[in-house]
Parts: C-alpha cells; sequence; structure tokens
C-alpha cells in the first residue's frame, strides 16, 4: 500500500514560480514533473529525490538520492525560503573521549529514515504540517575541531537567517557549542532541554577543554544558554563529580536523573522540564546515549540502566509540542548495521520524527 499520496508533498510557492525548474543531470531539456527553483546564475538546484517515483506515490527508502525523509535537497541558502525545517548533517567525531564513530550518523539516520505518514498516535503528518529541506552537510575537516565548529556555526547560522528551524544530525556532542552558540546568536540566551547519561558540563576531559564532555558548561559561561532554563534529563552511572554538580546548582540548573525517570514515570518528569523552562526560545538536544544500551547498541560511552525508547520517544515529541524549540540535534550515534538493520540509525531517526511531529502539532495547533 503506497504510504505517500501524489498530493501530500507541499512546496512553498516560490518552487513553482514559473521559468524555473528542476534539470535533472544529463538532461537535454527539462524535466518533467514538479517545478524546483535553480538559484539564478547558478547551477545547483533543489532536488526532488522523489522524481522518477511520483507516479507510484513514494520511492523505497533504499533507493534513489539519499535525503532526511525523501525530503528535497540543496546546498544553496536562498533556496530555503518558503521552508520551515533544514536538515543539516555534522558528520565529526574527533572530540569523543571513547568510541569513535559518530562521524558516520548523519548518513545513517538519513538512510535509516521512512516516508511520511501520519504519527499514529497523533494523526499528525510531519511532512503534511511543515516544509521540509535536507540541506546538507557542514563542511567538516577531519582532525580540526575548531575550523569544523566554524563550518557547522556557519551552516546553522544560514538556516537560522532564513527564518528556518535547524534540525541537526550528529557527530559528537561537541556539535551542541556551534549548534546553540548559532541559535543564541539570533534569539539570545536560550532554554535548554538536555537528555542524556552525563551533563557535559565538565571544565575540561583528559585535561582538554574542547571535548564532547564539555559543551554545556562553555555555553553557560559564554551567556548562550540561560542557566535557570536549562534542564538535563536521564542522568545516571559515575560522572561527573562533585565539582561539576556544585557549579550546576550555583547556576541554577535542573537535573532530573533516570531514578526520577523510573520512580516518578517520563510524564511527570516531562512536565517538571516543560515547567522549569517556561516560555521563551528554547532547543532541544538529545544524546542517544540517555537510551538504556539495549535499544541503542551503537553509541560512544553507553552506560546501563538508561531510558526506553518508548519513554524518549514520547518525552521528545511532549518537549517539542510544549515549548518554542528554535533549534535540536540528535548526537553520538554510531552506525551499527546496514539500512534498517541500524539499530542505532533507526531509534535515532525516530527521535528526530518524533520531535518534528512535535513541531508541527504545536504549529497546527496555532494555525487553528
Amino acid at each position: 500500500m503506497a504510504r505517500r499520496a501524489e498530493s501530500s508533498r507541499t512546496w512553498p510557492k516560490e518552487c513553482l514560480a514559473p521559468g524555473r525548474h528542476l534539470r535533472q543531470p544529463g538532461d537535454s531539456g527539462l524535466a518533467t514533473g514538479i517545478a524546483l527553483t535553480v538559484a539564478a546564475g547558478d547551477n545547483r538546484p533543489v532536488i526532488d529525490p522523489l522524481e522518477r517515483w511520483r507516479q507510484y506515490g513514494e520511492k523505497p527508502d533504499y533507493a534513489g538520492l539519499l535525503t532526511y525523509g525523501g525530503a528535497p535537497y540543496t546546498q544553496d541558502p536562498a533556496e530555503l525560503a518558503g521552508f520551515d525545517v533544514a536538515i543539516v548533517g555534522a558528520p565529526t567525531d574527533d572530540l569523543v573521549s571513547d568510541r569513535p564513530g559518530a562521524r558516520f550518523g548523519p548518513r545513517a539516520i538519513r538512510a535509516a529514515s521512512c516516508p511520511p505518514g501520519p504519527h499514529l498516535e497523533s494523526k499528525v503528518d510531519a511532512f503534511e504540517v511543515l516544509k521540509i529541506m535536507d540541506f546538507g552537510d557542514a563542511a567538516v575537516l577531519p582532525a580540526d575541531p575548531l575550523r569544523t565548529h566554524e563550518a557547522i556555526l556557519e551552516l546553522v547560522g544560514q538556516v537560522l537567517d532564513a527564518g528556518v528551524l535547524p534540525v541537526v544530525l550528529g557527530g559528537d556532542h561537541s556539535i551542541a557549542e556551534p549548534d546553540i552558540g548559532a541559535v543564541a546568536a539570533k534569539h539570545g540566551p536560550v532554554g535548554l532541554v538536555h537528555f542524556d547519561t552525563h551533563t557535559d558540563t565538565g571544565r575540561e576531559v583528559f585535561g582538554v577543554e574542547l571535548s564532547h564532555g564539555t559543551p554545556m558548561f562553555r555555553l553557560v559561561e559564554d551567556g548562550k544558554v540561560a542557566p535557570k532554563r536549562y534542564v538535563q534529563i536521564g542522568l545516571r552511572g559515575y560522572w561527573p563529580g562533585e565539582r561539576e554538580f556544585a557549579w550546576q546548582a550555583e547556576h541554577g540548573i535542573t537535573s532530573l536523573f533516570m531514578h526520577d525517570v523510573r520512580d516518578l514515570g517520563i510524564r511527570e518528569v516531562v512536565a517538571r522540564a516543560i515547567a522549569a523552562v517556561g516560555p521563551g526560545p528554547v532547543y532541544l538536544t538529545v544524546d542517544v546515549d540517555v537510551l538504556d544500551p539495549g535499544f541503542i547498541p551503537g553509541t560512544g560511552t553507553p552506560e546501563p540502566g538508561g531510558m526506553t525508547a518508548v519513554d524518549l520517544l514520547l518525552a521528545v515529541r511532549t518537549v517539542a509540542a510544549g515549548l518554542e524549540l528554535v533549534g535540536t540535534d540528535v548526537v553520538e550515534v554510531i552506525p551499527s548495521g546496514i539500512g534498517t538493520a541500524d539499530a542505532s540509525a533507526l531509534v535515532a531517526e525516530r527521535v528526530v520524527r518524533e520531535a518534528l511531529t512535535g513541531i508541527a502539532m504545536r504549529r497546527a495547533g496555532a494555525a487553528g
């Protein structure tokens, strides 16, 4: 049964302007089908991965150009006009303290993504409500984290300058610093909802200040995250120590531990988080190691005793529907298979899809 009807793909009116069409590589004439934007004087069109399957209403997940959920693709920021959400890849893991491999996360998450359709619980199809563009990957450089972070900051900034919400696929958790830095440059100090096993508020890790274990400390100290509107969910294990928690207490950061999730239930924990963050711009960051390793075999610093996928997906959707999200990321995903056999990328993709569903629910409610 086809999951995508011909009419389900919606496009900004700018993409349908007369004389602006998609040209497939090697075509001698204009491609048939939907008309898509081409920047003036530019040979970088918006590419529709569904073009060759349009008569069938959808394409197989394993075929065609690899974009998130079959979304249209561009690398030209001018083409973001009229869209609501841009998917951005940040494929870097140079700053991990244990197992590498998250640099392959963005590609794996895209590969694990399924075609659009209505969420069976919420009845909302994020791809119907939101216009979603895949904006490709930041120009990361191996072994050069400073220039890599600059590239991520620039690309996320381009998304925000277009009035579009960035959804960033990591990558290790150090990418939160440029992601949130770009958002704070646009909106000022933001609230933060942070799902993680670890606080990532160290001053240094193994004597190194720029690390996947330090971005939240740096963001608060730099005034980019409002600490009294910052909530951590799912903490457990044996790091960090007294010094980090004392610093957090001084700044009014709210920590909700895994034992809180166990004892109170995920709905109550999320309700407390939403109340603590309150109104105003909020960034959502999800380190997949918040999950129990049984649900996420591919991540760099796993810790037993974590959340279930059921709880995390509900929590992410509830946060996205209940707060004013201005950006989000999913990080620390190490591929553990191919396609839908990749359980790690699959659950990470569903985290993204739940965030998009929550955003769509909030916008659809506001529109109604």
